[in-house]
């Protein structure tokens, strides 16, 4: 633990964390939209537009667990540093499939920076909760960054469509400035971290102890995993399908700047979300909130669906004019597009929710049950795969059928599967 007089002595690392847990949003949020990109200079299908996307999240599912271990080994400096030079790796792969003009190298690139952000998934939060001396303060920090890792979901795909612009002349390189903006961050981090000093926290002596049980047996952990993999498909799927939808001149019919800003206010309207939870969260149990957003997000989702993609209406993004000018103002777009932006709302409560309730009761099996999360992220790459796959084969708006019944799976979860049905189990 922290003390209040130690405290000041951790401002430089508490910025940097900060940062790191903005940085985690800033990469992976750079994949999808990517997939405009690759569509046009290398005649990608959806299918294959999204597997940057996909590497990005497979690597959660190989590293998940082994980040836990390493933490326990070297410590969060240590660990931090590793994942921070790996994400500049990611990142320097990525820039010079750009030179090589090759998509076999940019999907490496984005598995390789997918390690890196599981590696830095896993120190960020019980970091800034330690440097924070825990209790409010910690949690208060925590809240902060992931304050600043909603804003970097929203500014990215902005980003990347304002530097695409016309979406015929996509290129690796007009995304360049977006990659050594990542270059540079993670090279002044590892620096910094490099010559402070941190905390470290006690490693738990009971690690050489072998429990008759895992965080398996229990019914409803298991169905939260399930649920976690679920969330974080849907998180991404709906946007990273969007932006292909909008910017398709057969479908959305909108040019790839306002498809980057249609899908960055879906994650401002995460923010808006967080803000919101976290001020009724002390009124609001974790079950209510799931199930109330769980069911809003499926009649969303159904509602674009089943709306005319001829329907529009007018949202403020950035657009492009005759010349090729910036500038803000009002745009129309599918109304299907609306409903699926409204769906940010709802996304932006799921993982705490999930969270509490699958670790609910679990007691010394939390910390297991903490890596078994971070390895089920990688349900963010599998989903919106399958989801595009079935865009290819029928319609953008068939493949909605993916979040759809998703959305039902952690309305089920919320109101069925969370009982804990395990309390015979010792968690002492």
């Amino acid at each position: 633990m922290v003390s209040t007089t130690n405290q000041k002595n951790y401002t430089v690392p508490i910025v940097m964390m900060v940062i790191l847990f903005a940085m985690i949003a800033f990469v992976t949020n750079l994949a999808a939209p990517m997939g405009i990109v690759l569509k046009n200079q290398f005649g990608a299908s959806n299918f294959e537009g999204m597997l940057g996307n996909f590497a990005n999240f497979a690597a959660y599912f190989f590293m998940g667990i082994p980040a836990g271990k390493l933490i326990e080994r070297i410590g969060y400096k240590k660990t931090a540093l590793i994942g921070v030079a790996v994400g500049f790796i990611g990142m320097v792969i990525q820039l010079s499939s750009g030179f090589a003009g090759s998509f076999a190298v940019y999907v490496l690139g984005a598995f390789v920076a997918g390690f890196s952000m599981c590696i830095l998934n896993t120190v960020v939060n019980p970091m800034l909760n330690t440097l924070g001396g825990g209790g409010n303060k910690g949690n208060q920090l925590i809240q902060t960054g992931g304050t600043l890792n909603s804003l970097c979901g929203t500014i990215v795909p902005m980003l990347v469509g304002a530097l695409v612009g016309d979406v015929t002349k996509a290129n690796i390189s007009n995304v360049y400035p977006v990659m050594y903006i990542a270059m540079g961050i993670f090279a002044v981090i590892f620096i910094v971290l490099y010559l402070v000093s941190i905390p470290e926290p006690h490693v738990s002596k009971s690690g050489n102890v072998h429990n008759e049980h895992s965080p398996w047996s229990f019914r409803h952990f298991v169905l939260g995993a399930i649920g976690i993999g679920i969330y974080v498909g849907i998180e991404v799927g709906i946007p990273g399908t969007m932006i292909l939808f909008l910017s398709d001149p057969n479908a959305g019919g909108v040019s790839a700047t306002t498809a980057g800003f249609v899908a960055g206010t879906y994650w401002f309207l995460m923010l808006v979300g967080r803000f919101t939870a976290a001020s009724i969260g002390g009124k609001v149990s974790s079950k209510a909130m799931l199930t109330g957003a769980a069911a809003i997000g499926f009649i969303l989702v159904m509602l674009a669906m089943f709306s005319p993609t001829t329907s529009t209406v007018s949202m403020p993004v950035l657009e492009t004019n005759a010349t090729g000018a910036l500038s803000f103002g009002m745009v129309q777009v599918p109304i299907n597009a609306l409903y699926l932006v409204l769906c940010g709302l709802c996304t932006s409560v799921m993982w705490g929710g999930i969270f509490n309730l699958a670790v609910e009761g679990l007691g010394k099996y939390v910390a297991a049950a903490s890596g078994i999360f971070m390895m089920m992220v990688c349900g963010g790459g599998i989903f919106p795969q399958i989801q595009n796959a079935i865009a290819d084969a029928t319609t953008y708006m068939t493949s909605y059928w993916v979040p759809a019944l998703s959305f039902a799976y952690l309305f089920f979860y919320a109101t069925v599967g969370s009982k804990n049905v395990n309390k015979d189990i010792p968690v002492e």
